[in-house]
């Protein structure tokens, strides 16, 4: 795939999101990839998104930043929403979150083989126990 295709896709990847279409990962992402190093199925990334909708309906990933590199996309994004449902162990605070995600994918036939994210945990945890 070319660079174009990569960054194309990883596009409609995060349109699928924002709409929260997380149904949709079947166009994204291979039948079992890796996630933060282990190994998964599709199934568990649209069950962790549906958990992230669920108790943040209103979540929204914001790209501020995309490298492609042949295969591999490098975004730095904005994530925002309001917390109304238990999320990451805590009761819900009506409270809104915002805070950072790196990602890093790796694309293969058009879809993710390999899915790793990093988030300024701090942040989220300030912003839950608020």
């Amino acid at each position: 795939m070319s660079e174009s295709e990569v960054r194309e896709v990883f596009e409609r990847y995060i349109e699928a999101l924002n709409a929260h279409e997380f149904h949709r990962m079947t166009e994204f992402v291979h039948d079992e990839l890796i996630e933060n190093g282990k190994a998964v199925t599709r199934d568990d990334i649209i069950a962790e998104l549906q958990a992230h909708g669920d108790a943040v309906p209103d979540f929204a990933w914001r790209v501020q930043d995309v490298a492609i590199d042949g295969d591999r996309v490098a975004a730095r994004l904005f994530n925002k929403g309001t917390h109304t449902k238990e999320w990451l162990g805590v009761a819900p605070t009506g409270a809104t979150l915002e805070f950072a995600e790196y990602s890093f994918h790796k694309v293969r036939d058009g879809r993710f083989y390999e899915m790793n994210y990093l988030i300024d945990a701090q942040a989220v945890q300030r912003q839950l126990e608020s």
